[in-house]
C-alpha cells in the first residue's frame, strides 16, 4: 500500500463507536498481557480523553486508526496511536510518528509517550529515538532524545 493513501482528519463524536472497536482490537491484548482487565467504561474514558486533539487515520477514505497528540506548549504528548491490526508492521505507524517527531522538533517542543510494558510497540519507539525515563507497574514513560 502506498503511504500517500494515508490521510488524517479531526476525530468527532460520531467516530466513538469506531474508536471503541479499534481500541478493543489494538489494546485489549496488551492490557490482558499486562494483567489489566479491559472494561467498556475505561475504553470510553480513554477514547474521549483529549478527543479535541485526536485524528482519525484514513486509508482509501476508510477509518483504520487513531493518532492523538497533545501539542500543549513546549511539552507535547503522543497520547495514542492505534492502527488496525491488518496494517501493523508495514511502516505506517513509524511514518506517522516520524511526522509528529519532525513537527515537534520544528516547533522546538519535547515529545513524550507512555507505553504498556507488554506492548511490543516499545521497540518501534526506541528505534525512533525515544528512551525510557520512568516506569510504573504496567507502563514505561518515554521521551524523545534531543
Amino acid at each position: 500500500m502506498n503511504p500517500a493513501q494515508i490521510w488524517l482528519r479531526p476525530a468527532i463524536r460520531e467516530d466513538v463507536p469506531f474508536l471503541l472497536e479499534l481500541r478493543r482490537h489494538t489494546m485489549h491484548p496488551h492490557l490482558l498481557a499486562s494483567g489489566l482487565i479491559p472494561s467498556l467504561q475505561e475504553d470510553l474514558r480513554r477514547v474521549l480523553f483529549r478527543l479535541d486533539c485526536a485524528q482519525v487515520i484514513l486509508l482509501a477514505n476508510e477509518p483504520v486508526g487513531l493518532l492523538k497528540v497533545s501539542r500543549d506548549g513546549m511539552d507535547w504528548d503522543l497520547i495514542q496511536i492505534q492502527l488496525a491490526p491488518s496494517l501493523q508492521g508495514q511502516g505506517f505507524g513509524a511514518q506517522l510518528i516520524q511526522s509528529v517527531i519532525s513537527e515537534a522538533r520544528h516547533a522546538g517542543a519535547s515529545l513524550k509517550l507512555d507505553v504498556l510494558k507488554a506492548n511490543p510497540a516499545r521497540r518501534l519507539y526506541e528505534r525512533l529515538g525515544f528512551t525510557t525515563i520512568a516506569e510504573t507497574a504496567h507502563l514505561f514513560e518515554m521521551r524523545l532524545k534531543c
